[in-house]
Order: C-alpha cells, then sequence, then structure tokens
C-alpha cells in the first residue's frame, strides 16, 4: 500500500518546518547565493519568492534574470516540495528523523520551458509532486512575474531513496 499524503491534509510542526526552512534556505549554499526564500511549505505544494539579484542577470541583459537561474531556481523548488512530500509520508517519524530523510535525494531529470521574458524585481516559484514512489519522484514547478504572468513551467524527477 502506498504511504502517499492525501492532498493538502497534512498539517507540518514547527519544527519540522523551521528545520527544513534551514536546510533549504541556509544549509544550501547555492540556494542562499540564488536569494530563494521559502513561502509555503504544504505536503501538496510549495511556494518560493526569488528576489532579483542584480549581479546575478549577466551584463546584456536588461534587468531581464537569466535562464540558468531560472532553471536552477525551479529545480530547487521541485526537490523542496519533493521533501515535504517525504515528510509528509513519515510522519509517524519525529520531525528531526524525517529532516535527516533528504540526503539522498537528487535530480534525475528536468526539463525548462521559457515563455516569456522574466523581466521584474521579484518572482514567484511553485512546485508540487505528481508522483512520489519508493525510488522516484515526479514534479511540476512553474516560474511567475510579480504580476502572476507564467513566465516558465518545468517537470523533473529526482531520485528519492
Amino acid at each position: 500500500m502506498s504511504k502517499n499524503p492525501p492532498a493538502g491534509a497534512t498539517e507540518f510542526e514547527p519544527e519540522f518546518i523551521s528545520g527544513l526552512k534551514a536546510i533549504f534556505e541556509e544549509r544550501i549554499v547555492f540556494n542562499q547565493l540564488l536569494g530563494l526564500k521559502i513561502e509555503t511549505l504544504r505536503a501538496d505544494r510549495v511556494v518560493g519568492r526569488l528576489a532579483m539579484k542584480h549581479e546575478l542577470v549577466g551584463h546584456f541583459a536588461y534587468n531581464r534574470l537569466h535562464g540558468g537561474v531560472i532553471s536552477a531556481g525551479l529545480d530547487a523548488m521541485g526537490g523542496l516540495a519533493c521533501m515535504a512530500a517525504i515528510g509528509a509520508r513519515h510522519l509517524d517519524e519525529p520531525p528531526q528523523a524525517r529532516l535527516h530523510r533528504f540526503g539522498k535525494l537528487g535530480t534525475i531529470d528536468l526539463r525548462v520551458d521559457y515563455l516569456r521574458p522574466a523581466i521584474g524585481e521579484s518572482f514567484e516559484l511553485r512546485a508540487e509532486v505528481l508522483r512520489l514512489g519508493s525510488r522516484v519522484a515526479s514534479t511540476r514547478m512553474e516560474f511567475l512575474g510579480h504580476d502572476g504572468k507564467l513566465l516558465s513551467t518545468a517537470a523533473a524527477a529526482y531520485i528519492v531513496s
């Protein structure tokens, strides 16, 4: 029988949320460099924010975020969605034990579709797990402008065992 959590039914403990935020925003140095911040952390969906960092724009762009930054942000958010889903799957464990389950998480495949230029001062990133298997998770992500306009989409697979 699958241990997939029911969509939206899981409330995480404050200890789990603060621990996962610390891992994602502080201990993963690349996320810190990008300036990724978690806004919403649920078992079925995660939402983050990315502020324009002009040193990441590049010389030729006019306040346009580079595609590599977009794909890295989407990949990170897909991984965070996997972490949340894994955390929800193992609610029978204490929060600290669940936070140690993410050591083997890694991207297997990532596809990004760039729909519009990412011009602006802040962006919202959303991710959800479509399927959490025993070894592989499939995710879907979105990258939106400050006005809510969809700028990029992504799909990814992650090793979770």
